[in-house]
């Protein structure tokens, strides 16, 4: 066994990847290349072949791939070739021996037909993973190589053609039919209940609310879902905030209503200048109460629904103003409906986001109208005072009640 020849194979192969490797290459790339070298030793030493096969093996697994980074899938293989011959002429005089490795080359080409015992163990190593648990991860690389290189991004036709190829493909050693067959198995069955997952997911009706569409596995992306979620939470925090602005409001002016009645009035008759004030004041402290009770008063709707609302997507079963009248089991049974049909399901959680903002929109309009007349109506209602005092102290030239105070 030449040593010195065998690390210039892997030190040549192993710097064509390093310098023409691509990111799209994701699953036939030195790594792959590397595994397939393993496993074709691992392979032979079970069959103890000869040191000139041993070598005619070692140069196809390191080679096999290397068409990859010049040309297309399907002439891959061919390119492969004559990337191995151009290299391995200048290193050993043997044609048949490059003619053998060659062989073993084009072997790994489908449809699979190897013609000899080292034909099979290539073929063999290059699909060793189909029967590993490594499996679902090298599937994963190979549908992104596929979406970078070819633009395949159709889960379920890529899985159809996975099972196509498990279904079709059998290990050709019978030390790999023992070893492997069984785990292959269980990876075709997985596969199988993944697209049928799959395919039933997509008979659904489809969930796709203004722009936003579902992803592969039924189910909108955690992104979204979270979106919605803390959307909602801020409407609802903003309400609380709202309903307290009012309370504020109507706490104050309450006090403002009760200290004039129980106070104020008594003396209006005696100062009779502070009526036009007082109404002022009285006017606009009631009407602050009245547009804050406005905003804060709640809506509700019928409290009913029918089952054509609900075929029909019409009732958001989320809010308690369209269903508190209904019975449990119209609830349940409506409830039920809504969350095993996806587009209503989020449909409704859109809609009560919306409706939230709505109701959000005319709280704050109502309040902001009630802060501006009580901030305007408190500032005329002091002038108004301030007026009439300075002009009834004016007209009298005296103190008004001989107290110092108007009041």
């Amino acid at each position: 066994m030449d040593n010195k020849l065998y690390k210039k194979i892997e030190a040549y192969v192993t710097d064509l990847f390093e310098q023409k490797q691509t990111p799209s290459l994701a699953f036939h790339n030195l790594d792959h290349t590397q595994t397939v070298v393993k496993r074709a030793q691992e392979i032979a030493g079970h069959y103890k072949i000869s040191e000139n096969e041993m070598l005619i093996l070692f140069v196809a697994a390191w080679f096999h791939d290397t068409g990859h980074l010049f040309t297309e899938p399907a002439k891959h293989e061919e390119k492969s070739v004559e990337i191995m011959k151009k290299f391995m002429q200048d290193h050993i005089e043997d044609e048949e021996t490059i003619k053998k490795i060659e062989e073993c080359i084009l072997a790994t080409k489908p449809p699979r037909n190897p013609k000899s015992l080292l034909a099979e163990i290539i073929c063999d190593a290059d699909t060793y993973h189909l029967g590993t648990k490594d499996f679902k991860k090298t599937n994963k690389l190979v549908f992104e190589e596929l979406k970078h290189r070819l633009g395949e991004d159709d889960r379920i036709k890529f899985n159809e053609g996975t099972i196509k190829m498990l279904e079709d493909h059998h290990f050709y050693t019978s030390y790999c039919k023992e070893l492997l067959n069984e785990r292959k198995n269980k990876n075709l069955k997985k596969i199988k209940n993944k697209t049928h997952e799959l395919e039933e997911t997509n008979q659904q009706p489809s969930t796709t609310l203004s722009g936003l569409e579902k992803d592969k596995s039924g189910l909108m992306s955690k992104g979204i879902q979270t979106m919605l979620r803390l959307t909602s939470e801020n409407h609802l925090k903003l309400s609380d905030m709202a309903d307290h602005k009012a309370n504020i409001l109507i706490s104050v002016n309450s006090i403002i209503i009760s200290v004039i009645l129980s106070v104020l009035l008594r003396k209006l008759q005696e100062e009779t200048y502070l009526v036009i004030p007082t109404i002022i004041f009285l006017v606009v402290a009631v009407a602050t109460i009245v547009i804050s009770i406005l905003a804060t008063r709640p809506k509700i709707s019928g409290g009913e629904f029918t089952p054509e609302d609900i075929k029909q997507k019409k009732t958001n079963l989320l809010f308690f103003g369209n269903f508190y009248k209904a019975t449990y089991e119209q609830y349940n049974v409506a409830m039920r409906e809504m969350m095993l049909d996806t587009d209503y399901l989020y449909g409704s959680l859109i809609k009560d986001i919306y409706y939230l903002g709505v109701v959000l929109g005319r709280k704050y309009k109502l309040i902001r109208l009630a802060y501006n007349i009580f901030m305007i109506g408190i500032i005329v209602s002091v002038l108004a005072f301030a007026i009439a005092a300075f002009f009834n102290n004016g007209s009298s030239g005296t103190l008004i009640n001989g107290k110092g105070s108007p009041f």
